[in-house]
């Protein structure tokens, strides 16, 4: 493949770029995926596309590429509907509670896949809370599978997925800069449209991106804003928060304004104190903050825990975290 005309189109800046028609990105990030394009080309189009900005179809062409070349998952048998939360930021000023919506959500008996890094470079990961509590990565999709399957729990680092977008990701700690991969690894469905994934993300504009592939995707989403880029509601301020299914949009949940006190946050972010202030919630000890349990509904009625919001959000209200039982079916 000659890659010199796709540098030379998308490197003209954000005036004078051309993007890519679906096709040539698909058949451009399978290359790249497949570890296919030299170094020196590579780097140049990952800096092409940063500052040209990716286009909707460029990503639904990458996305076409990663899909038929991830690894995939088992809904498990009976269950709802699988929670795919992707963690991939960490926490660096408040404590990262996408461990704690995981454990939720497993209490109610909803399957939940996280995936991501395992390392933080200086950030806090869910994969390091999800230690304390002796839970450790899994090594395989297979192994990933069966920790679904019997406990309703799996944390599989991308490299297990798909070690092609993982090599992709890791360019940032030798070019500087964020790439493609890095809003794909948050689209990632390996459950291929089985899954409910939560997208989240911090700049308005991935936002509209996101909304834009789970629809023309035809996947199921709850959209929200990111809290330091990790998928869980802002226990300070609710995010707003949408249901994406069947080509329609549904706004669970409108944004709050004013921030909530939240006192009993730790000031502390390290793993061994994120994960005894997550105990202690699932042990009823201290109280879920409100926008966390507003998400856990979302997250029951996207899965088909249960039929019908309003009956999420009472489920929520009278078990709390410290009291959910295992589904019963809708």
């Amino acid at each position: 493949m000659n890659y010199a005309h796709f540098i030379r189109d998308m490197g003209k800046g954000r005036e004078g770029a051309r993007d890519l028609t679906r096709d040539e990105a698909r058949q451009l990030f399978g290359a790249m995926l497949d570890g296919g394009v030299p170094e020196l080309e590579l780097g140049a189009i990952v800096t092409a596309l940063r500052l040209k900005g990716e286009s909707i179809d460029e990503m639904l062409g990458f996305s076409a590429a990663l899909n038929e070349r991830h690894y995939s998952l088992r809904r498990p048998s009976g269950r709802p509907r699988p929670i795919v939360l992707p963690s991939y930021n960490g926490a660096r000023k408040s404590i990262n509670l996408t461990p704690l919506l995981a454990l939720l959500l497993q209490r109610y008996g909803v399957p939940v896949l996280v995936h991501g890094l395992i390392e933080g470079y200086g950030r806090v990961t869910a994969a390091q809370v999800f230690r304390e509590f002796e839970r450790m990565p899994c090594v395989s999709v297979a192994q990933g599978q069966r920790a679904l399957d019997e406990s309703g729990l799996a944390v599989l680092p991308l490299s297990a997925i798909s070690p092609g977008l993982n090599n992709l990701l890791l360019l940032r700690s030798r070019l500087g800069l964020r790439n493609s991969a890095h809003a794909l690894v948050k689209m990632l469905d390996p459950f291929r449209g089985e899954g409910v994934l939560v997208a989240a993300a911090t700049h308005p504009g991935y936002l509209d991106l996101m909304r834009g592939m789970i629809g023309a995707r035809g996947l199921r989403g709850l959209l929200l804003r990111a809290t330091e880029g990790e998928p869980y509601a802002n226990p300070r301020r609710r995010p707003r928060i949408e249901y994406l299914h069947d080509g329609t949009t549904e706004i669970l949940f409108e944004a709050e304004h004013d921030n909530l006190k939240a006192s009993n946050l730790p000031e502390s972010c390290d793993a061994k104190t994120t994960a005894d202030w997550t105990r202690k919630v699932l042990a009823g000890e201290i109280g879920l903050p409100s926008p966390m349990a507003n998400q856990l509904a979302c997250c029951l009625f996207a899965s088909g825990y249960t039929g019908d919001f309003n009956h999420a959000k009472a489920i929520v209200a009278v078990e709390g975290p410290g009291k959910a039982t295992h589904w019963r079916g809708a």
